[in-house]
């Protein structure tokens, strides 16, 4: 763990800021010869990274792994020894030299099928919203219309509730029309004290 620290921090400082820091003043000064070694330096750089992604993975157990990354970056940046100069042009130059056409090739048809899946998966992303913005919109009318229509039957019952409800039949029969079940009583007891009074007399 500590071998692993201490490495990480000397390939931040060493194998990175260091550098970068020279690479601004190359490009300050414009210094060609400085700027050609530390272009040099960041190519086999870049593929110790990419090397180092995966011996991180399967090579951790191998003893004195880290301390030999430590070394290797050491190797690469002394100016006694000018390891980035020598692996390139001793291996990745004339590599890259002899492999640059089919490498241009792949990444001119790279970058053509990842710009037709870029527009492909656009369109599809685009079709997926707005297929859900039609299905939100739609269930928004629908949960509006019915909460109106709840208003509505709402406001509809509390004005029935307050108000005189209407009446749904015939209007009650008045006091002074009397209906025939009641009237009938009334005049046979009529009758009787008028034929009363007129016996007495």
């Amino acid at each position: 763990m500590v071998a692993w620290i201490i490495s990480r921090l000397v390939v931040l400082i060493f194998g990175t800021l260091y550098p970068a820091y020279y690479s601004y003043k190359a490009v300050k000064s414009k210094d060609i010869k400085e700027y050609v070694k530390w272009m040099m330096y960041w190519i086999i750089f870049a593929l110790f990274t990419t090397a180092e992604t995966f011996t991180d993975i399967f090579l951790c157990w191998f003893p004195f792994y880290y301390e030999l990354k430590i070394a290797f970056v050491a190797w690469l940046l002394s100016p006694y020894t000018k390891g980035s100069s020598l692996l390139y042009r001793k291996f990745v130059h004339p590599t890259l030299s002899s492999k640059e056409k089919e490498i241009d090739d792949c990444l001119v048809q790279a970058k053509d099928r990842s710009y037709d899946a870029l527009v492909h998966f656009g369109k599809r992303g685009l079709n997926v919203a707005a297929t859900a913005a039609v299905m939100a919109a739609s269930k928004g009318q629908g949960a509006l219309s019915e909460r109106l229509r709840s208003f509505s039957m709402q406001d509809l019952s509390t004005i029935r509730g307050d108000g005189t409800p209407a009446p749904s039949g015939p209007p009650p029969p008045g006091p002074g029309r009397a209906s025939g079940k009641h009237g009938q009583p009334k005049m046979s007891r009529s009758a009787s004290e008028s034929a009363g009074s007129s016996g007495t007399a």
